[in-house]
């Protein structure tokens, strides 16, 4: 969970109302916003849509970086690559139960950047 450190930078943007948005600088991983207290969800989450999503499909063709990678490209299209929040009161405006996930799709990602701007 990502959470903690979107909710710092929006600390010191010194930002009270307007909109923190984020972007993930990459094709095979994604932004949810999605259950925080419950890890049980986020793990049906990624069994549902590696069900989804197999791996070893015949029909792909993008195959030189191994087995997940085009997978990963797929599930990052069906998710989000970008995300919109709200910040009430200088803090993000998220539910009790809500988290901000950045969602690797390999098996072995590398280093991921995500993009933070906070605007009033």
């Amino acid at each position: 969970m990502i959470s903690d450190e979107i909710e710092a930078v929006v600390e010191q943007s010194g930002v009270r109302e307007g909109l923190c948005t984020l972007f993930v600088q990459h094709t095979s991983a994604s932004l949810i916003i999605q259950e925080n207290a419950d890890p049980s969800a986020r793990h049906d989450l990624e069994r549902w849509l590696n069900r989804l999503v197999r791996e070893d499909d015949p029909l792909y063709t993008h195959t030189t970086e191994g087995s997940d990678d085009m997978p990963a490209h797929i599930k990052s299209v069906l998710t989000s690559t970008s995300l919109s929040i709200p910040v009430a009161q200088g803090r993000l405006a998220l539910g009790t139960w809500q988290g901000i996930y950045l969602w690797e799709h390999r098996h072995h990602g590398g280093r991921r950047s995500i993009v933070v701007h906070v605007s009033d």
